[in-house]
């Protein structure tokens, strides 16, 4: 009988998950604009890795939306028109109303100190200046909140949405006013959940999404307007 070795270095997949983790945030943070190409040989000297783990690191970014391939061009960072994201924040409201009724119905209270304190680093990182730690303390938000849910697919798709959201979160984040509304939104929809009241918690998760779509939507429409025809 043949015998497979399933065996993997964990030293390279390791690296390859930190350079996807590194390019991923400098997506998020803004550092790489969108229709930015990604050069290989400049993200090797960048990163200081080699061209194997740039290639499957880009390659992932490509599976979640962030990175897209264009023909003679080569990767570059994808962008996004106002009607995908418009769609795309209609889908993320329905999902993220679905996960705090269901987190203040059946959240665990550990789960919910644990989301307690991804609002506390949230409200800490707007009193900063680095983009990339506030995005990451959002994320970490959303993360708990859709796994507190208990919906694993619920997860799956709005982490989805969120790698495809990321490009427009910093635009959203740091328009006048946005960040301190956002802080006292998300601290609402934590207090809902620790209330355990799933009407307000759902209404307010909807209420937060719409928010942050109406200004995202509205730089997009006029960055779109400003474009040559």
């Amino acid at each position: 009988m043949n015998t497979i070795n399933l065996q993997v270095p964990r030293q390279a997949a390791t690296l390859r998950l930190l350079v996807e983790d590194k390019l991923r945030s400098a997506i998020a943070a803004g550092h790489f604009k969108p229709g930015q190409r990604l050069i290989e040989r400049e993200l090797c000297e960048q990163i200081g890795v080699g061209r194997t783990s740039v290639r499957e690191a880009l390659r992932q970014l490509e599976a979640e939306g962030l990175v897209v391939t264009v023909p003679h061009r080569g990767p570059e960072v994808s962008s996004i028109t106002a009607d995908e994201a418009r769609q795309l924040y209609e889908l993320r409201a329905l999902l993220e109303g679905f996960a705090g009724r269901h987190f203040a119905e059946h959240g665990s209270d550990a789960a919910i100190a644990e989301l307690g304190r991804a609002v506390d680093g949230f409200a800490t990182a707007a009193k900063g200046d680095d983009r990339a730690a506030l995005v990451a303390a959002k994320t970490r938000f959303y993360a708990v909140l859709t796994q507190g849910a208990g919906n694993v697919f619920v997860t799956q798709t709005l982490t989805t949405l969120h790698n495809r959201i990321t490009l427009l979160r910093v635009t959203s984040m740091t328009q006048s006013g946005r960040l301190d509304d956002s802080v006292t939104e998300i601290r609402a929809i934590y207090d809902a959940i620790v209330a355990r009241d799933p009407d307000r918690a759902e209404a307010l998760c909807k209420h937060h999404i719409a928010k942050a779509a109406e200004i995202a939507l509205a730089v997009l429409a006029h960055q779109e307007g400003e474009k040559p025809a």
